[in-house]
């Protein structure tokens, strides 16, 4: 496998036998897992990558890539497989990828959603997350997102009314404009969904909420709130047996040092909190986070913003119980939700704010949309308007943007660099986890049959080896071990078999100064043993997050 195929985004079946062929073309590098099952018994696949004959995936400091937590969101799934495919065919002939692949660990997850992804990408129908009836298990009453002139696309209606708040710009037939506030005397539309109203009574039209409420990413624990608080959240934290999953993988997998999760659109860089503002933060994390934010922005072109300060849905309202805020808060990893993709950015337009042109934005705006349509993509990304009979609300217009190929997900000929661009990002921050190393071991003869050991130990990760000062907060990292294995031969006079040493320090502490407070980032450890014959002693160090190393000195008589 050669390249990787930019031609379509993959379905369930699809996606697990590209992992399968991944796994069995390079299975000293691929490790598969199943980490649960979705709502309809869909196994969801987790893909670990690490050169498996240097030690341990679970010795080794590890990084978090997921994508699809959101079911239409489809352009994360592919940019976590292209991920996948990039750096294990990059083995061992790229310096960079073999160090990562030698010396760290990679958890994939390309998707999470994948029993509402599967209806997303097999039928007309968008949803948020998982096919689960939620909050209500039967259909409500209302206007219904269908397809109802079996065209495979379900779109928009404009229907003429005199209380219409929309009517036809003068520049191009395709395009709404609104009407001006004091306007009278012209050709008036109402917008609506395309779509079927169930128990409609002639008069009454009301749209109705989705049957498939569920959000994952408003079902994690940090400051969760219920359905009346926040939409989606779900029955209560990780009531979902995908968010579940992931939760009970992180629980038992304790080396991981960051995140990044894979979403769309808006072609931005978010970070935590959702909930608070960077007051709240750390002042040492904030400023690391910030630096990170500007490797992102370097490789991928996205600004990174707090989504509390610059990326909430209304002035008033915050978001509750989102992965990367839990991801930060409970265990103090660093991470971001990657909003991949926007076509008004493609289109030329700049966005003074991200959420504040999605609800309001110049007519201007959609001209440059139209154009780059007619240009880029050849005109398939606008349906014209067509008549159409509706059952029940008689004569309309059916047409619009194709969201699913246009807004949520990248064009696929757009697919390439942008997969390429976010790679890049994700390889860097991997290779930032704290990375453990013994750097000396001495054997000192004192007399006879008397040794001194010393053991030198050093963190070579730019992050310490707790991460951040969010994790020490919570005592979410275990200090680092230290075992002296004896053989039967050899006995202990001073030191310690077992011990805990202080965390140590990464270059991170020393981003935003000249010249380092010592060396934090290494530490030496002493014993003095006896030993009548020539042998060896083994010492391991073991880092939560940075790894488990071994040292051996050797015992000359």
């Amino acid at each position: 496998m050669t390249s990787f195929d930019f031609s379509h985004y993959y379905t369930y079946q699809e996606l697990v036998d590209y992992l399968h062929h991944i796994e069995k073309t390079y299975p000293q590098l691929v490790e598969l897992k199943v980490i649960g099952q979705s709502y309809a018994q869909r196994d969801i696949w987790l893909a670990i990558l690490t050169n498996k004959n240097i030690r341990n995936y679970l010795e080794k400091p590890a990084y978090w890539i997921d994508a699809n937590t959101h079911a239409g969101e489809i352009t994360g799934s592919a940019v976590a497989s292209y991920i996948i495919h990039h750096v294990v065919t990059g083995y061992p002939q790229d310096t960079q990828l073999t160090r990562l692949l030698d010396d760290y660990t990679l958890y994939v997850l390309p998707r999470l959603a994948v029993d509402g992804a599967e209806k997303y990408l097999t039928s007309p129908h968008r949803l948020r997350s998982s096919i689960r009836p939620y909050p209500y298990q039967q259909e409500q009453d209302g206007l219904h997102r269908q397809d109802i002139n079996g065209d495979g696309l379900i779109l928009d209606m404009r229907i003429k009314d005199d209380c219409g708040a929309w009517k036809i710009s003068e520049q191009d037939s395709r395009l709404m404009v609104r009407r001006e506030p004091e306007e009278f005397g012209g050709d008036y539309y109402t917008l609506l969904p395309e779509g079927e109203i169930y128990n409609y009574d002639g008069y009454s039209v009301k749209l109705a909420p989705p049957v498939e409420g569920m959000d994952f990413n408003r079902n994690y624990p940090h400051l969760w709130a219920p359905e009346g608080t926040q939409k989606g959240a779900g029955d209560f934290p990780f009531s979902e047996p995908e968010t579940r999953a992931e939760a009970e993988f992180w629980q038992k997998h304790r080396n991981i040092n960051g995140f990044i999760s894979y979403h769309t659109y808006s072609a931005v860089i978010l970070r935590p909190y959702s909930t608070h503002p960077d007051e709240d933060f750390p002042v040492k994390d904030l400023e690391i986070y910030k630096l990170l934010g500007e490797k992102g922005k370097y490789f991928t072109g996205y600004e990174c913003v707090s989504v509390y300060h610059d990326f909430r849905y209304h002035p008033k309202d915050v978001t509750y119980g989102v992965m990367d805020d839990y991801g930060y808060d409970h265990f103090g990893w660093f991470g971001f939700t990657i909003e991949l993709w926007d076509a008004a950015t493609e289109a030329g337009i700049q966005k003074d704010n991200y959420v504040e042109w999605n609800r309001w934005h110049p007519p201007e705006d959609e001209l440059k949309l139209l154009q780059w349509n007619d240009q880029k993509l050849e005109g398939k990304g606008f349906i014209d308007w067509q008549p159409f009979d509706h059952p029940q609300l008689g004569k309309v217009e059916i047409g619009g943007w194709d969201y699913k190929k246009v807004w949520q997900n990248a064009p696929i000929e757009y697919l390439p660099d942008l997969c390429k661009k976010q790679c890049d990002f994700a390889i860097s921050l991997a290779l930032m986890c704290s990375r453990l190393a013994i750097s000396r071991t001495d054997v000192i003869h004192v007399e006879g049959d008397i040794y001194h050991l010393v053991l030198e130990v050093e963190n070579q990760g730019f992050l310490p080896t707790y991460t951040s000062e969010k994790a020490l907060e919570r005592k979410s990292v275990r200090p680092i071990e230290v075992t002296l294995s004896l053989p039967d031969e050899v006995s202990l006079i001073s030191g310690k078999l077992e011990q805990e040493i202080d965390h140590l320090e990464g270059r991170s502490n020393k981003a935003f100064s000249w010249l380092a407070k010592g060396n934090d980032y290494r530490r030496h450890l002493e014993w003095v043993v006896k030993s009548s014959i020539s042998t060896e002693v083994e010492v391991t160090v073991c880092s939560e997050r940075g790894g488990t190393v071994k040292g051996c000195f050797s015992l000359k008589q």
